[in-house]
C-alpha cells in the first residue's frame, strides 16, 4: 500500500525523473538515501514500470495533432492493426477501447496533406471520425 511519502514522490518523479535522490528527498522531507530506497522499492514492486521523455512534437515538425475514433468493418480487425503498424512515424497511441468505435488513434502529422493521405490509406481498412486537437 502506498503511503502519503510515496505518491508525493510519485508526483516529483511524474515533474521531473531526472531529479537527483537528494533533491527528491528534500522535496517530500527525507535523505538522498531514503528517497532512493524507496524510489527502489516503488521500481522493485511494478509501481513505476518505467522512465520517459515529453517531446514536443510542433519543434519536431508535426504541428497537427489528432484524434481518430476507428470503425473497424468488420469483426476482423488484423486487416486494420496490420496497416497502422506501417504507420509508426504518425502514431502515438492506439487504444482498443469500448463504447463508441473499436479503437482510439491518438496522431501527430506535419502537414494537412500527410494528414489526408494518412486518412486515406485508413479508409481501405477501417471509417474513422476525426478531431484535430486545438490545445493542449
Amino acid at each position: 500500500m502506498l503511503d502519503h511519502t510515496d505518491l508525493r514522490i510519485l508526483d516529483e518523479l511524474t515533474k521531473n525523473s531526472r531529479i537527483t535522490m537528494k533533491e527528491l528527498g528534500e522535496k517530500v522531507h527525507l535523505t538522498g538515501q531514503a528517497a532512493s530506497a524507496r524510489v527502489a522499492k516503488l521500481e522493485d514492486s511494478g509501481i513505476i514500470e518505467a522512465y520517459t521523455i515529453k517531446v514536443n512534437q510542433a519543434k519536431m515538425g508535426y504541428s497537427i495533432h489528432a484524434i481518430v475514433t476507428i470503425f473497424t468493418k468488420s469483426t476482423h480487425h488484423q486487416p486494420y492493426l496490420s496497416f497502422i503498424t506501417t504507420q509508426v512515424n504518425y502514431i502515438i497511441n492506439n487504444y482498443k477501447i469500448s463504447g463508441e468505435g473499436c479503437y482510439l488513434l491518438e496522431c501527430k502529422f506535419p502537414s494537412n496533406e500527410r494528414l489526408d493521405q494518412f486518412l486515406v490509406d485508413l479508409n481501405e481498412h477501417a471509417n474513422y471520425k476525426l478531431s484535430i486537437v486545438i490545445n493542449k
